[in-house]
């Protein structure tokens, strides 16, 4: 009897302690998933933003798709212009003339290592894309581009895009929008920044 009793008490403990490592064991998984894939994701943004830069210092606007994006990164070229002394010059009074060059914006992109016809991919789906959006707006009697891209964390959460697993994170919200720039004003700032 005795034995039978011992058992059943190293059975129960043993259930005990897989019950404790299964509590253990969910959280951990799902905030070092939730990290390694908002980095991915944070990582992209960022290549989106440098390519949205570089797209509105050749055409002077935001791309309002990343087929005109990707379209234009590949064709066109980048201006630059350099100032430099120019002593002999009598008629110029500051002293100073403007060379500009040109370079090749795929050149400049691939140099940052984005591939531009893989941007608007999102990681960790199965070919599910970014939103992107570009319009002009009135700021500060300016008119100005504005760009927002984005999408909502769910989008690239997979298994952990339910919201019972708000409970292990109180700043998670798988319908929340993780994105950069913004349509209401001239900001180029990504929510995962602040």
């Amino acid at each position: 009897m005795r034995n039978i009793f011992n058992i059943l008490l190293l059975v129960l403990i043993a259930f005990l302690a897989y019950l404790v490592y299964a509590n253990i064991k969910e959280p951990i998984a799902f905030q070092s998933e939730k990290q390694k894939r908002k980095e991915a994701v944070t990582s992209k943004l960022e290549q989106i933003r440098k390519s949205q830069e570089m797209y509105r210092d050749i055409t002077g606007e935001f791309a309002g798709s990343f087929d005109s994006l990707a379209y234009v990164l590949k064709t066109d070229s980048i201006k630059f212009e350099n100032i430099v002394e120019d002593p002999e010059d009598p008629s110029n009074v500051d002293k100073f003339k403007t060379i500009v060059t040109y370079s090749s914006a795929l050149d400049s992109i691939r140099s940052l290592g984005i591939n531009p016809d893989s941007l608007k991919y999102i990681p960790y789906t199965d070919g599910l894309t970014f939103n992107i959006e570009a319009d002009t707006m009135t700021y500060q009697k300016t008119l100005v581009s504005v760009v927002e891209v984005g999408t909502k964390w769910k989008t690239f959460m997979g298994d952990y895009a339910d919201k019972k697993y708000m409970k292990y994170d109180q700043s998670y919200d798988p319908d929340r929008y993780m994105k950069f720039g913004d349509l209401s004003k001239p900001n180029l700032g990504g929510n995962w920044e602040r």
